[in-house]
């Protein structure tokens, strides 16, 4: 079965937004979906690892680019 593919952009949006964006898609995700989320406040860098640290989930790619930050993430945590 083909994974479900969230977009979220949260570009503009300062801190904490971002985070709570992300966690607005994972609540609607299921085990193996991605989420991918797009921001430009420099404080979601931080935010998204210890988000996956504290939360079990899989980061895949967590790049900049020009200014933007892109987070991949693959649900793996859901009960």
């Amino acid at each position: 079965m083909p994974e479900n593919r969230l977009k979220v952009d949260a570009r503009g949006i300062a801190c904490p937004g971002p985070i709570t964006e992300l966690v607005k898609a994972y609540r609607n995700a299921k085990n193996g979906d991605i989420i991918e989320v797009m921001a430009t406040d420099p404080g979601f860098k931080p935010d998204v690892e210890a988000w996956i640290k504290r939360t079990g989930n899989q980061l895949l790619e967590l790049r900049e680019e020009g200014g933007t930050y892109v987070a991949v993430i693959k649900v793996t945590a859901k009960k």
